[in-house]
């Protein structure tokens, strides 16, 4: 794909749009398959309280909708699978772009879980040594809830990308989600203002610490990374028949 960057709205403002910075999760993903660009990571953090619906998400199952729309709290859906999720201020987000030809047991749904989360593990662990990976991929503090993470496996990529809470507003996350359809048998019920909290952790020297075993963060976005992702929000992330579609 031949494309001037400047074609296309790389400023600020638009890059921290919700819908943008999920749109390129997938836009990553779809470039690695199309062979724009190789394996990626970044980190990046929603700008205000948003929630995000997992691939398969019913919104008016695990979301307080009413409150949300109260709130001015934005809702949208990723293209991978799981859990609602509330992002923002506080929360770091990180993304995985891996090649399964150079990892290929990473094909297996089980095995990318493990490979992945025990480089995040490790990462954690270099501030909170305590940390515990539980459940098929969360991390926890004094057994609650910090980081949930989901994934996407393509042909021949692997998206894998998640949350880690280090000093989000717990109270924004308990009311804008509804109880938890699947749990882990270590929550034992618990609501999600008893089981989710966050990790005294820094950010920025975790972002580093994540980018040793993933390889140098994304800078400058490629054109036709930003193209994709421009299609996809005006396609679908943006679209209210997309977003609330389940």
């Amino acid at each position: 794909m031949d494309l001037d960057e400047g074609r296309f709205d790389a400023s600020p403002e638009t890059l921290r749009d919700p819908a943008m910075l999920l749109a390129l999760d997938e836009a990553f993903l779809m470039g690695a398959e199309a062979g724009d660009v190789g394996p990626t990571f970044r980190t990046w953090e929603f700008t205000r309280a948003t929630v995000v619906l997992g691939r398969s998400s019913k919104v008016d199952r695990e979301t307080d909708r009413e409150h949300c729309d109260r709130h001015g709290i934005q809702i949208y859906r990723r293209c991978s699978g799981g859990a609602s999720i509330v992002g923002g201020p506080g929360c770091l987000m990180y993304s995985v772009v891996l090649s399964l030809e150079q990892h290929p047991q990473i094909a297996k749904i089980d095995e990318a879980h493990d490979f992945v989360m025990h480089r995040v593990l490790a990462a954690v662990q270099r501030q909170l040594p305590q940390v515990r990976l539980q459940g098929i991929c969360d991390l926890t503090w004094r057994d609650r809830k910090f980081s949930g993470n989901a994934l996407r496996i393509t042909r021949r990529h692997l998206l894998y990308h998640g949350t880690i809470l280090y000093a989000a507003d717990l109270q924004c996350v308990d009311r804008c989600l509804d109880f938890a359809p699947r749990q882990p048998d270590y929550r034992r019920g618990r609501d999600h203002g008893s089981f989710v909290t966050n990790a005294p952790l820094d950010p920025v020297r975790l972002a580093d610490d994540l980018a040793e075993p993933f390889g140098p963060p994304v800078g400058q976005i490629p054109a036709a990374i930003l193209a994709r992702a421009s299609e996809l929000v005006s396609n679908r992330y943006s679209c209210e028949d997309w977003r609330f579609r389940h």
